[in-house]
């Protein structure tokens, strides 16, 4: 994982360090492998590469959050090996290099256990994968693991029983994670689970490729981090859509979202996050108890469609390392919230709008905030009917947000976006 600062000085904490881990290492060739059936083979192709354009008011900076390899949609399969899954027998992988996997069995699990400098690319190429109890890709130590998709191919992972655990290890996603995990690719991969869709124990990363996941608990999950530039992700979760936290450190866990096409149906929250949820791009269809969630909520764009019971869009003090506060620059939400006592934007902490196109329809409260509620650009529309000044937050009830007052000045509205560098792999 990568070191990720701030951009500006959010942080209650005196360091403004968001993450911090080891550094890339040079790809190497003659990858070793044993498995049921391998050959080895040569191709070339065309490549995709995602490319990614952050918001100038950014709080995370995304300078050094994507490699050049992450953001590459493609793998370079000249000294590939090719591997054939068959019935009862498990692929493990211990050396560096791009392994193609396609084949459809059962009771097959990948597994990754090679040096922790090594770089490891999974790519699935028409596999159809169904374990009972264990996971079909477990990287148990790497420097990083790419799972791509290859161009126009279908793959099928599925757990369908309880999992077991490995030693002290809770295997319990499809594709499970000790190490950095990257998705990306030109295809689509189904996966259904019994308890997570894709774990990532360090960083998760998304920039291409077509996700779909059924899940009986968090669709995506990451401990430090989820950060996503593009991709086509339909998740359903009876838990949390994404969620990003790491039970050591309540410094860590934040989600990042450039780019992309969301689909979210969740009991819980459609996204969450311990520290930073930050929104610079993307097309969002949440339908969740909460739609987004985390200590400090970022929307500086995207197109945002939240249909919620509980909260719209929430920030609580889930970390005492940042304020808590929602501020929105740019975007366009829709929030239709259910009835009862439900808050469209709720705020443990402040509620800037500084830019931006905000439709709500709500029953209850268009808007709750414990400090602050300021509205200094965009246009903001209560059921039907479009407002300057936040109203009121009374809490308790009563009349919660239903009458009009100026809050005080907020972050200036910048809505500008500029590109971001790429590293090396």
């Amino acid at each position: 994982m990568k070191n990720i600062y701030l951009k500006k000085g959010l942080a209650i904490a005196a360091a403004a360090v968001l993450l911090a881990g080891c550094s890339a290492s040079a790809a190497a060739s003659s990858p070793a492998v044993s498995s049921a059936s391998a050959q080895s083979t040569s191709t070339s192709g065309t490549s995709t590469v995602t490319t990614v354009n952050a918001s100038a008011n950014a709080v995370i900076d995304t300078a050094d959050l994507f490699t050049s390899r992450d953001l590459e949609q493609s793998a370079d399969t000249s000294n590939a090996e090719y591997i054939t899954a068959e019935d009862g027998k498990d692929i493990s992988i211990t050396s560096e290099g791009v392994y193609v996997i396609s084949g459809t069995s059962s009771e097959t699990t990948i597994t990754v256990e090679a040096p922790e400098d090594a770089k490891v690319q999974i790519v699935l190429d028409n596999a159809s994968i169904t374990n009972t109890d264990s996971p079909v890709i477990y990287v148990k130590s790497a420097d990083k693991v790419f799972v791509t998709t290859a161009e126009g191919s279908v793959n099928t992972c599925k757990v369908t029983g309880t999992f077991t655990a490995d030693g002290t290890v809770n295997t319990d996603a499809v594709i499970f994670s000790k190490s950095d995990l990257t998705l990306n690719g030109t295809g689509t991969l189904n996966i259904t689970s019994s308890q997570n869709g894709i774990t990532s124990k360090d960083d998760l990363k998304v920039t291409g490729g077509t996700w779909n996941i059924t899940c009986e608990a968090d669709g995506l999950e990451a401990n430090d981090s989820i950060a996503i530039a593009d991709g086509n992700i339909t998740i359903n979760a009876n838990k949390d859509g994404m969620h990003a936290e790491n039970d050591e450190d309540n410094a860590k866990g934040y989600v990042y979202i450039a780019g992309g096409t969301f689909t979210i149906q969740a009991e819980d929250d459609g996204i969450q996050a311990t520290t930073i949820c930050e929104i610079d791009g993307g097309t969002f269809t949440i339908n969740a108890s909460e739609g987004i969630e985390g200590t400090d909520v970022e929307i500086n764009g995207g197109d945002i469609t939240i249909s919620a019971s509980d909260d719209g869009i929430n920030a609580a003090a889930k970390s005492t390392a940042y304020s808590v506060q929602i501020i929105i620059n740019d975007g366009t939400l829709n929030i239709t919230m259910g009835a009862g006592d439900t808050d469209a934007v709720d705020a443990n902490g402040s509620i800037t709008v500084n830019g931006g196109i905000i439709n709500i329809t709500a029953q209850t409260s268009s808007f709750d905030y414990d400090t602050t509620g300021t509205i200094n650009g965009g246009t903001v529309t209560v059921n039907g009917e479009q407002i300057t000044e936040m109203p009121s937050s009374m809490m308790g009830g009563g009349m919660k947000g239903m009458q009009g007052s100026q809050g005080t000045q907020g972050r200036s509205a910048d809505a500008a976006s500029g590109s971001t560098q790429t590293k090396q792999s």
